[in-house]
């Protein structure tokens, strides 16, 4: 009999504790959002000690908004001083957010001018901003003419330079993998391979436009492959010399990382599986 009220009551605690349990699990809502920074007055997107981040304005800013602590993870982490035309970034929330027009209005109001948001999507529960991301866009500008209203917002270069030039160099990237040339030194990643699948430099007026785009970017790589590629333009290097400071596999090798005020994040692509949400 007492074997028999011990099982009952080991029974009943076991599936109380289960309850308790799932009581405790709150279903969240995922959403991506998009949005656009002039990173001019910004230590960069991620949260940083010791300066302001675009990743801790917004958090502050949702937070206040949906009345909890809200913690946005980014598609990548630009530097100081680097733009953004189109970040990505998700968050989690515990009611889903019945007219994400109106909020997105509100928000771009809370937020400060350089910063804004372009959209709200949701997504599925396990859609991940950075390790969902296929492949990410950047252009480097230059402004060919003394311009003020381009200062921190574009480098500045009025010397001539052979675009086919760099425009052939810039096709050789398209027969490498490994570009450890181009990363910054001491970086954490398992691997300095990244799938290049579009390069090229295009005039604009006075401007002078590099995209590139790729499944992943290495720390400083757009900045370091720009300022290698405008020593082949000004004739510094040769195309030749281009591909064997790739294969050296050596930061020493390549050229100046180019400064933070021309680099633009312009646009991440996602599979669309992950925003068929129920």
């Amino acid at each position: 009999m007492s074997n028999e009220i011990d099982a009952k009551v080991g029974a009943f605690l076991f599936y109380s504790i289960i309850q308790l349990f799932s009581y405790s699990i709150i279903q969240f809502m995922r959403y991506f959002i998009y949005l656009s920074y002039n990173g001019t007055n910004y230590h960069g997107w991620q949260i940083q000690p010791n300066g302001i981040s675009v990743q801790e304005t917004l958090e502050k800013c949702l937070s206040a908004m949906l009345g909890g602590d809200i913690a946005v993870t980014g598609a990548g982490r630009t530097d100081a001083g680097v733009h953004a035309a189109s970040m990505v970034a998700h968050f989690d929330v515990e009611k889903a957010i019945e007219d994400r027009v109106s909020f997105t209005g509100k928000l771009n109001n809370f937020l400060p001018k350089d910063i804004a948001i372009q959209k709200i999507v949701p997504v599925t529960p396990g859609a991940h901003a950075r390790f969902d991301a296929v492949s990410r866009m950047y252009e480097y500008r230059i402004t060919l003419h003394k311009n003020p209203f381009l200062t921190q917002l574009a480098y500045q270069y009025t010397r001539n330079l052979d675009v086919d030039l760099m425009n052939e160099a810039a096709q050789i990237l398209f027969n490498y993998t490994d570009f450890t040339s181009f990363s910054k030194l001491h970086t954490d990643v398992k691997t300095n391979n990244c799938k290049i699948m579009k390069a090229e430099w295009k005039k604009h007026d006075d401007m002078l436009v590099f995209t590139i785009q790729a499944d992943r970017f290495l720390r400083n790589m757009v900045r370091a492959v720009v300022g290698t590629l405008l020593e082949v333009g000004k004739g510094n290097i040769t195309i030749e010399q281009f591909r064997e400071i790739i294969e050296q596999k050596n930061r020493c090798s390549a050229g100046t990382s180019m400064p933070a005020c021309g680099l633009y994040l312009v646009k991440v692509r996602y599979p669309e599986s992950i925003y068929s949400v129920d």
